[in-house]
């Protein structure tokens, strides 16, 4: 078996992809680095991540899938699945020695997986949009502290960046360790010096808190209170709407979390 180990990036994988076509090599099992696992008899190939290959398949799968599928391709990625890479490695092999259309061929079980990936990935990233909740601190910065179950922080930037075009503010992903900031100019990805240690997203942002944020606290709580209908209540609807593991993100649920 030929065995592809790359660096476990977006870029990696269209290089790989590039590398393959380029070697002539349609069925390959691919590995990311830090998971690689010598076996007897592979043959190995370590791939070298190269923009200018990779830029050149990310443009082809635009002409074969459009604008639609790439982004599709690329949510699926964001989705880190253990089985996706695999699956969208063979999906470009796929596409490209195919006629156009294919890419909707859910009889294709890469296809279809790569497909049901990105779909969980945009759900994740819209409820992360409707969600998050900025706190501001003493500086003036606007800080919000999120856990998607996927990668989707270069998703919502454009969301956010559209949104509080005339603020600073900082997003960080606790899970994977990395943030994005806006400093009303330019974004740029940031990483802590420190990992926080948080039981929920808000614990994160309680240090330097700007001194009128506890109190908007307490005016919106109040307001949520008093907008409710008690007698129009419906846990079950609610739920379908704000799942409980989104509660951590909204000032109004904090309280209700045990």
């Amino acid at each position: 078996m030929i065995v592809y180990v790359f660096d476990g990036s977006f870029q990696g994988l269209l290089t790989a992809i590039f590398e393959s076509f380029s070697r002539k090599h349609e069925v390959v099992d691919l590995i990311e680095e830090r998971l690689f696992e010598p076996g007897f008899f592979d043959e190995l190939i370590r791939i070298r991540t190269e923009s200018n290959r990779a830029e050149r398949v990310w443009i082809g799968l635009k002409k074969k899938v459009g604008i639609d599928g790439q982004q599709r391709f690329y949510q699926a990625f964001l989705s880190e699945s253990p089985t996706v890479l695999q699956h969208l490695f063979n999906f470009a092999q796929y596409v490209f020695r195919s006629p156009n259309g294919c890419a909707e061929n859910f009889g294709n079980a890469d296809v279809l997986a790569i497909t049901q990936a990105a779909q969980k990935v945009h759900r994740e990233k819209h409820r992360m949009e409707a969600f998050v909740r900025f706190k501001k601190h003493q500086n003036g910065l606007f800080m919000a502290a999120i856990c998607p179950d996927f990668n989707v922080l270069p998703l919502i930037l454009p969301h956010f960046k559209n949104r509080y075009a005339d603020q600073s503010w900082l997003i960080y992903d606790e899970r994977r360790h990395y943030g994005i900031y806006y400093d009303g100019n330019v974004v740029c990805e940031v990483l802590l010096a420190h990992k926080p240690r948080a039981s929920t997203g808000q614990d994160v942002l309680e240090a330097g808190l700007d001194g009128q944020e506890r109190l908007y606290d307490t005016l919106w709580k109040d307001y949520f209170r008093s907008a409710n209908i008690t007698e129009r209540n419906n846990p079950k609807l609610h739920l379908q709407h704000v799942p409980k593991r989104y509660w951590r993100y909204l000032t109004e649920k904090l309280d209700t979390l045990t």
